[in-house]
């Protein structure tokens, strides 16, 4: 199997937050022409017989299955239901998977919670893309396609990925422009080396970095529209805003710290955490 060929993995684990985020990763497979897997994590517990949990399992999978033949008629999924921890099933499959595709809860979390701690911990450590799809977010596949992708950048070789993904994602959903978000502060421009004392001439230096980062990714990609936002600020409100209207709003994630879960920069924690629509976290 090429990388191109590399599934979307969904996660199930029947709870409503599972089952939209069901939904969004048969759209988007059917959208990038790659295969469906559908995974439930049967998680070790002694106070099922094994058989029992065997069962029911595998009638999760299959109604899954179901609803995605219903929605997607041309799709043919394939389930998995692996005998681990959802977080450390679903990592270890991101290996080899193009996506993977999780509830932002599931039946175990609080309602004062608005991640669930195994999606956040996947969002973590998987080694491709994550999107984290939250419960009422869209209604439907028309609703995806109306709204931009929207990414955030820093100013530096870090935002390549994000940038390859966001691009990729747009490309698919014709009409759909690319919004490119740049949160830049006086201190980060003295960190980078530009401009300190003149706010001006910082606001230009934002703008030419944004614009040099974007350059070949549109030579790339001259079928996508492309809007650069370079916004004084903290970056991570001007995403949470415009995820409400987004189709998908993409961030990065620093590698290194997945061992101990510390993976995602304060940026990608509060867009993931406040976001109002679906977000990708993407391995930097």
């Amino acid at each position: 199997m090429t990388t191109t060929e590399l599934p979307v993995i969904a996660a199930v684990d029947g709870s409503s937050h599972s089952l939209e985020a069901l939904d969004w990763a048969a759209h988007e497979a059917v959208r990038r022409a790659l295969p469906l897997v559908i995974v439930h994590a049967r998680t070790p517990d002694r106070r099922t017989d094994p058989e029992t949990q065997k069962r029911e399992s595998q009638e999760l999978l299959d109604r899954s299955v179901h609803r995605v033949s219903e929605i997607t008629p041309g799709l043919r999924p394939s389930a998995l239901a692996p005998l681990d921890y959802p977080s450390a099933a679903l990592t270890s499959l991101s290996r080899d998977a193009s996506l993977v595709v999780v509830g932002s809860r599931g039946l175990g979390g609080f309602r004062s919670l608005m991640l669930g701690s195994d999606s956040l911990a996947t969002a973590s450590m998987a080694v491709c893309p994550v999107v984290v799809v939250r419960s009422g977010a869209s209604e439907g596949e028309a609703a995806e396609e109306c709204g931009d992708v929207v990414a955030g950048v820093a100013a530096d070789e870090s935002s390549e990925p994000v940038l390859e993904f966001a691009f990729a994602t747009a490309a698919t959903r014709p009409g759909a422009r690319l919004r490119v978000v740049h949160g830049w502060t006086m201190f980060s421009s003295m960190l980078s080396g530009g401009p300190v004392f003149d706010r001006e001439a910082a606001a230009g230096a934002a703008t030419r970095s944004l614009a040099e980062l974007t350059a070949g990714w549109r030579e790339k990609y001259p079928q996508v529209e492309v809007v650069r936002e370079p916004v004084t600020g903290p970056a991570a409100r001007a995403l949470v805003t415009a995820s409400e209207t987004a189709a998908l709003t993409v961030v990065g994630r620093r590698r290194g710290g997945e061992s101990l879960g510390l993976g995602l920069s304060p940026v990608a924690q509060t867009t993931l955490t406040h976001a109002l629509g679906p977000v990708a976290v993407v391995p930097c």
